[in-house]
């Protein structure tokens, strides 16, 4: 890739599943890419194994349901790299559940990290991108943003909001591009933690059987990524053959 072609890429949600997938997609492909996640242990084995591979690549610690920790986070971006090209904004957890469990705990995560963690990632680069007079923002939305099934309402409710988000901010500029990429069942850990015990094991035993990897997601981030700054892909849907 040619130094005009590189750009500069942050990942939110980068220690596992489609974060990890996709920086290690756009680290290959000769992009600059600097990971966020909350667990930097995980963060630094994979920084070493790509710069090991001759990817230009840097982490830090990151909480996105800290508009501070996001701030700090695009800032340290911005002075590694000397600029902002695109967000990657995939942080994201999946505790199903029916309405009527009532755990208002984990709507509220879910909120936070899958809602309000866009909207400070959005925040934190909007004014780099603006000065700069370009930019690119990818959210990581859902089929359940498309669709709402049962021990699912809370989150598809979520998912649904980061594609209106994402419909309002492409509206408001004409420089900034900005895509939803929506997987369907994908490997990852979002069924692993929180949740319904019925329903995550359903959840599990449905990807198990179904599931996509997560570098099919990565492949689809890395396509829009690398169109034209005068082509915008607006949305993707991605999700197995199988799945209905």
């Amino acid at each position: 890739m040619s130094a005009a072609g590189r750009k500069t890429i942050l990942v939110t949600g980068a220690s596992s599943g489609i974060g990890e997938a996709t920086a290690r997609r756009l680290a290959q492909a000769g992009h600059r890419v600097f990971l966020g996640a909350r667990r930097t242990e995980r963060l630094a084995a994979l920084a070493a194994e790509l710069r090991e591979g001759g990817a230009d690549v840097a982490h830090r610690a990151l909480d996105v349901t800290d508009l501070a920790s996001v701030q700090e986070f695009a800032s340290a971006a911005l002075e590694r790299f000397g600029g902002i090209d695109v967000l990657v904004n995939n942080a994201g957890v999946m505790p199903l559940s029916p309405v009527a469990d009532l755990r208002i705990d984990e709507w509220n995560q879910m909120i936070d990290v899958n809602l309000r963690g866009v909207l400070h990632g959005i925040a934190a680069v909007l004014p780099t991108m603006r000065r700069q007079g370009s930019g690119h923002v990818v959210n990581v939305s859902s089929v359940a943003g498309h669709r709402v099934d049962p021990t699912a309402a809370v989150y598809s409710a979520t998912k649904f909001a980061v594609r209106a988000i994402s419909e309002g901010l492409r509206q408001e500029t004409t420089d900034i591009r900005v895509t939803v990429v929506s997987p369907g069942f994908t490997h990852s850990e979002l069924t692993y933690r929180g949740g319904n015990h019925e329903a995550r094991q359903a959840a599990r035993s449905a990807a198990e059987h179904l599931a996509i990897p997560a570098s099919a997601i990565a492949e689809a981030i890395a396509f829009a990524v690398d169109q034209p700054s005068t082509v915008d892909v607006n949305e993707l849907v991605v999700r197995p053959t199988a799945q209905t």
